[in-house]
């Protein structure tokens, strides 16, 4: 089947927390097949965040993109050209 109409667009309007990325790290697999993934941003007031091994297989984060957490908790990763075109830092 062929689609016959363009897509509709939608716009963004969501407020996220998002760190840049400087580094992903993951742990040794242990005897059963598992490992944790770090991530370590580029802004040095934050700690890394374990972000465990279903995250980092989903998401696939990379240094340069951005770690996402949405309203509600849900986290993502964004990379960086689709995310600053996206979205403006709300200065406080």
């Amino acid at each position: 089947m062929t689609a016959s109409a363009e897509m509709p667009q939608y716009q963004s309007h969501k407020k996220v927390w998002a760190l840049k990325i400087k580094e992903v790290e993951t742990t040794e697999r242990t005897v059963d097949g598992k490992y944790d993934c770090y991530l370590d941003f580029e802004d040095d007031r934050y700690a890394p965040v374990s972000v465990g091994q279903e995250y980092h297989e989903k998401h696939k984060p990379v240094a340069g993109g951005y770690y996402v957490v949405y309203d509600g908790g849900y986290k993502s990763f964004s990379p960086a050209d689709a995310f600053e075109s996206g979205y403006t830092l709300i200065e406080r």
